[in-house]
């Protein structure tokens, strides 16, 4: 459209004081790393930034915003800038360096880069709205498939608990009452675990309860432990713990987890919080190397931080490596 020997389109942060994105044309991959870091909008690139309006150069050396090429940059001349602008916020500008065969480019030039640059605001904008209908739809489909469970699955279930309840009678006159109560307490366990998994297919983005921050932490830290961390809940987590109690809870977790990442070579892990008999109880269970020789009583693997904070809200720590392996942290402490 121009005939511009080289063009970049660079995308700003979320400031929207500086470059993110810079995707150029016209250099040649050994070119672009021999010039290296990509600019992040200072000098005549920023003037866009701090002024959102289309800027026509036909020396960028004679400008008084330039700030000088780095080592091993292409010279360039010529200069045509033009915002994108999605509805009225701006989204990027289009860079536009060295028109061949003329010594700048011309106002025509800038008529037909700005309609580009409406142009791909329209596009960026349809692309927010698809993304946002695509969102929706998978937020109404877990929507949906919560509902189911909780409706359905978790209904039969305790209904089967109650029926084998009510055999348990029969079954200790039979000899079985131990596998009879074995199989209610299993039912029980997985009733737990489809709360919490119908919880976060329900969790949405707004929801700012301690449920959700749990949640939301335990998926942030999953790349720093490696493992994917189910996190089952019981008891009034949202309305029984104060703000206080709820930070350190927090903070618990997190250097808790941050902990079977460093030290654990885990190949599994589970959190589990309950809220009862006016206690918050925190229990952490992970099958990797389990204590060995950590001194607990005197703070190892960074524990003294969590004993203190359980002291504060006067509760317990207790951190144990069970016969089967691995190491299991109790954290608890009263809700008053």
């Amino acid at each position: 459209m121009t005939a511009a020997r080289y063009g970049a389109l660079g995308v700003l942060n979320e400031e929207r004081n500086a470059l993110a994105q810079f995707l150029t044309v016209g250099l040649a991959p050994d070119q672009e790393r021999a010039i290296g870091p990509r600019p992040t909008g200072k000098g005549l690139l920023g003037l866009l930034i701090t002024d959102p309006q289309p800027v026509r150069v036909g020396v960028i050396a004679e400008h008084p915003d330039r700030s000088g090429f780095p080592a091993n940059h292409p010279p360039m001349t010529s200069f045509l800038g033009v915002p994108i602008k999605v509805r009225d916020e701006v989204y990027g500008n289009l860079y536009l360096t060295d028109k061949i065969g003329w010594a700048e480019f011309t106002a025509d030039d800038e008529a037909l880069v700005g309609a580009l640059a409406v142009a791909a605001g329209v596009a960026i904008e349809n692309a927010r709205l698809h993304q946002l209908a695509r969102q929706v739809a998978v937020f109404e489909d877990r929507d949906r498939l919560a509902r189911d469970l909780h409706d359905t699955i978790i209904q039969r279930l305790f209904a089967l608990g109650l029926t084998l309840q009510s055999m348990a009678g029969m079954a200790a006159a039979a000899g079985m009452g131990p596998r009879l109560t074995s199989a209610v307490a299993e039912i029980d366990e997985t009733i737990r675990q489809l709360r919490s998994v119908i919880y976060e297919l329900g969790l949405a983005e707004t929801d700012q309860g301690l449920r959700a921050g749990v949640v939301v932490l335990v998926r942030e830290l999953e790349p720093v432990i490696g493992l994917t961390v189910p996190v089952t809940f019981d008891g009034p987590i949202d309305t029984a713990l104060s703000e206080e109690l709820g930070e350190h809870l927090l903070a618990t977790i997190r250097e808790a987890l941050t902990n079977v990442g460093r030290h654990a070579q885990a190949s599994r892990a589970t959190v589990n919080l309950t809220v009862s008999d006016g206690h918050c109880h925190l229990q952490i269970d992970d099958d990797g190397r389990g204590l060995g020789h950590t001194d607990t009583k005197g703070g190892g693997l960074g524990l003294g931080n969590l004993r203190r904070r359980a002291e504060k809200l006067h509760g317990t720590l207790v951190v144990e490596s069970p016969e089967a392996g691995g190491t299991s942290l109790m954290w608890q402490v009263p809700i008053r």
